[in-house]
């Protein structure tokens, strides 16, 4: 027989004790109980117990407000986020969560917290200058977490419904041109890093992408290589995962003069000193010690290439972006190249140049 969700308890001539269930405890298991003790007529304690059942009904008391926002949180990122994302994703939910959210409200009860208490956080976010993307990607995971209340019954809605965001202002990719391209692959053509960046600049990898890429991943008969994992460096050491989408597996043609880069780094095979990598000592591009590259460290020496070659500064990942508007591809072609979900509607309008930039470096 279920219990019942309120309770009133003579306690003696016109005392009156009023029981409300808050569900189980989900660290313990134990039942937890709202009890209030209300001196007055029956009628002023059914008055009083029906008003508490219904903040619990719209989320004000929930059957999990014995709990705080951090243990919640906890909860939530192990057994519901962290087994559906991946480890970079995982972390920067974390990190939001860490910084923004817990010191402001990570004591509060679950069900006690409104969407003034939010917006609030996301104000003060603003006027610390963070950035509106911060603010957009902070309250996308909140909003995931309390989402995940309501399906499980702790909430009866998601107070991150009518909050309103700052607007983001969409930045324009920053590709760079054939005759930059030349210039920064002259100046990294006497480097060791020379086939990694004519890779990324000629098939738009993301970096986590060809990071990742095998020997046995290039086909040299075909001139092309296979794009089916990536690799991410966490807390636990390095993390193989499979790509961003579905549908970025995919098989990347490759230019003559990236395959002849390529080809003269297959003879120095360093073994895998990385205890944590030694089943991966096939990757193409490894440090010194055998263990794989971290993208800080390729971001150093992009930044440091771009200055030698005289180019304004970039981020990493724009060459993808780069390799969508050099080529002299129609933009859906383009977009099945290197799969970017928004290459048509950002590049749709630009004309087709009359020449390609692998003809230019060749």
């Amino acid at each position: 027989m279920a219990r019942k969700a309120g309770q009133l308890i003579s306690r003696g001539s016109r005392t009156w004790l009023v029981r409300v269930s808050l569900g189980r405890d989900p660290e313990t298991g134990t039942r937890k109980y709202h009890n209030k003790t209300v001196r007055g007529s029956f009628r002023e304690a059914q008055t009083y117990l029906s008003g508490k059942l219904q903040e619990r009904e719209i989320g004000r008391l929930p059957r999990a407000a014995a709990i705080s926002l951090n243990q919640y949180l906890d909860q939530w990122l192990t057994t519901a986020a962290k087994p559906r994302l991946r480890q970079k994703s995982y972390t920067d939910y974390e990190a939001l969560l860490r910084l923004h959210i817990r010191p402001v409200l990570g004591t509060r009860p679950l069900g006690a917290i409104v969407q003034f208490d939010i917006q609030s956080i996301y104000a003060r976010m603003f006027e610390r200058g963070l950035s509106a993307r911060t603010i957009e990607c902070t309250n996308a995971v909140l909003q995931s977490a309390f989402r995940q209340a309501v399906r499980w019954k702790m909430l009866v809605e998601d107070p991150c419904v009518g909050v309103d965001l700052p607007r983001v202002k969409r930045r324009e990719m920053e590709a760079l041109s054939v005759e930059e391209c030349r210039r920064f692959l002259a100046a990294a053509r006497e480097t060791e890093w020379f086939a990694m960046y004519a890779l990324a600049l000629t098939t738009g990898m993301r970096p986590s992408e060809y990071l990742a890429l095998k020997w046995s991943d290039i086909d040299w008969q075909r001139g092309a290589a296979s794009v089916c994992r990536t690799i991410q460096h966490s807390k636990a050491g390095w993390v193989f995962d499979d790509t961003k989408r579905k549908r970025s597996r995919r098989v990347v043609k490759l230019q003559d003069f990236v395959l002849k880069a390529l080809a003269c780094l297959r003879n120095p095979q360093l073994p895998a000193t990385d205890t944590a990598c030694q089943v991966e000592h096939d990757l193409i591009f490894r440090s010194n010690t055998g263990s794989p590259l971290r993208q800080r460290n390729v971001k150093r020496e992009f930044r440091r290439l771009l200055e030698a070659a005289g180019i304004r500064p970039i981020r990493l990942y724009d060459p993808v972006h780069g390799a969508q508007r050099r080529d002299d591809l129609l933009p859906t072609a383009a977009a099945t190249l290197v799969n970017h979900r928004r290459v048509f509607d950002r590049y749709v309008k630009l004309p087709a140049p009359s020449y390609t930039l692998f003809q230019l470096l060749i």
